[in-house]
């Protein structure tokens, strides 16, 4: 994979810490230029300084294509993604980034839309809600955190924001207190209605629960960064995948992408995970065994495409198709 294809250049103009481990780094194109429109709730992939690649969330208003904002919390452990901008990264210091890619998009057709963040999963939420403010429509975003003071832009969308009352903190609720919360956000909402999340997977897994009793469960859009508990693979079998009247064996512990990049076809990639959706290509035949946490179920009960970083199959044969 060419981890620099669509890539450019960006400037960092501010570096601001929001909580002890938390820190947003605003930033401008190199050559001045204005960004390209981008959906709410889209994220990009950063070289950092060590040249890993992580995706973020961008938590600036899509309207304003003057600048992005993203923000990284450090995880423990790290050394080459978060720590290295904690570390590294300054004023004025040049990054890599991609264009945008949206995998949490904002429904056209709903009544209301309720915003559910924790931790740093609040921060796709905030662009989702810049947004949904400047639409006129109905929403409401919840902030769940450990407490205020880890709660990264508390006093932006206390203060700044002009969302007003429509965000709703909790901070320091126990995991079991959450359902009770979640319950009553829901509980005005119609089939019509549309539910956003991300935060920690235990999260993310109460808000689909609690949701999808009240609405239906495609209504709900989950963002994942991180990859999800590991597939059991003792039963993979290989199988066959056809491109462009080629056909190639995909074997145990080798993945479509492998096998393509092996015979000279790069599709790209970028975390190799089944999270970011980079290497989603087409499928015409066969049925696909998903792995992924990119596509949504109605995406995933059509089986027209495949995550080819993770995903297998369940028919001898796949044909597939490049986007």
């Amino acid at each position: 994979m060419n981890n620099n294809m669509g890539m450019f250049k960006v400037r960092v103009a501010e570096v601001l810490e929001e909580t002890s481990n938390i820190k947003s780094f605003r930033l401008k194109r190199v050559d001045g230029a204005l960004f390209d429109p981008y959906p709410a709730g889209a994220h990009i992939d950063v070289v950092g300084p060590t040249a890993v690649v992580r995706q973020y969330s961008l938590c600036s208003p899509p309207h304003d294509l003057d600048e992005y904002v993203v923000a990284v919390k450090l995880e423990p452990g790290s050394r080459g993604g978060s720590q290295a901008l904690h570390d590294h990264v300054e004023v004025g210091h040049e990054l890599e980034i991609s264009a945008p890619r949206n995998l949490l998009s904002v429904a056209e057709d709903a009544d209301r839309h309720i915003l559910v963040g924790a931790g740093i999963g609040v921060t796709p939420m905030i662009s989702i809600a810049y947004h949904l403010h400047r639409a006129g429509e109905e929403f409401e975003l919840h902030y769940f955190a450990r407490s205020a003071k880890e709660a990264a832009f508390r006093d932006l969308l206390g203060e700044r924001s002009g969302f007003g009352e429509r965000v709703h903190f909790h901070f320091g609720l126990q995991r079991e207190d959450q359902p009770d919360v979640l319950d009553g956000a829901f509980a005005d909402l119609s089939s019509a209605s549309h539910v956003y999340t991300c935060g920690p997977q235990g999260f993310m897994d109460g808000v689909l629960e609690r949701a999808s009793s009240v609405i239906p469960k495609d209504n709900v859009h989950i963002e994942h960064f991180q990859a999800g508990e590991p597939v059991d693979t003792d039963s993979d079998a290989p199988f066959e995948i056809e491109l462009d009247d080629e056909v190639y064996e995909v074997p145990v512990g080798r993945s479509i992408v492998q096998v393509l990049g092996d015979n000279g076809i790069e599709v790209d990639t970028t975390c190799r995970e089944g999270i970011c959706g980079t290497c989603i290509m087409g499928v015409l035949r066969g049925e696909p065994d998903h792995r992924d946490q990119c596509m949504s179920s109605s995406e995933k009960s059509a089986n027209d495409q495949i995550a080819a970083c993770v995903s297998r199959s369940k028919s001898p044969r796949l044909v597939l198709e490049l986007f």
